[in-house]
């Protein structure tokens, strides 16, 4: 119970430290990044706090396969984050919250996405991954591969429109449900 963040009593909190410890070390000069993925981000005061992330020099990607709120690219505002989705055959339910940390590398899988209701309404949870390899395994298939994405994704503008991605000229097909269907022989 000493490293479970819950909803409605810490989760929340956990996030927007997270935030501004990212914030901290951009102004500190350090390399500050965030990435997550969720299905939805709505919450006024997380999506503030990347404002400001983003204004710190924070770089964020954001994986956000639902409701978005938040508007990236937008100068002056949110230069430094950028929201993708990704619509496949698969309907995915996976968290997972990224922050650098000045190198420490924070990673927590959740059950929350970043609405009011997940984090003052209900009862979610968010832990930190801790053992490296699991660590680097949810990176790998949770979050690096969403960013490689160039089959089934979506990148957001400023206006809230989105724009399909596709391989550039020369570029390999990457799809991130594709790669695990095939990597758990399913496909």
């Amino acid at each position: 119970m000493k490293t479970l963040y819950q909803s409605p009593f810490t989760l929340h909190k956990r996030v927007l430290d997270g935030i501004d410890g990212e914030i901290a070390h951009a102004q500190a000069g350090k390399p500050a990044k965030i990435i997550a993925k969720m299905n939805s981000l709505v919450e006024p005061q997380v999506i503030q706090a990347l404002y400001r992330a983003s204004a710190a020099g924070v770089d964020i990607d954001l994986i956000v396969r639902g409701t978005c709120a938040l508007r990236p690219q937008v100068a002056g505002l949110s230069e430094n984050i950028r929201v993708r989705s990704i619509i496949g055959r698969l309907l995915e339910h996976s968290r997972v919250y990224y922050f650098l940390n000045g190198g420490k590398e924070d990673v927590l899988i959740s059950s929350a996405d970043w609405m009011g209701r997940n984090f003052f309404s209900r009862i979610e949870t968010a832990t930190p991954v801790r053992d490296p390899a699991l660590k680097a395994r949810v990176m790998g298939e949770g979050l690096h591969l969403a960013l490689a994405d160039n089959v089934k994704a979506w990148q957001m503008d400023g206006d809230g429109n989105y724009r399909r991605i596709a391989p550039a000229d020369g570029e390999q097909a990457q799809g991130l449900q594709e790669t695990l269907l095939r990597e758990f022989g399913c496909l």
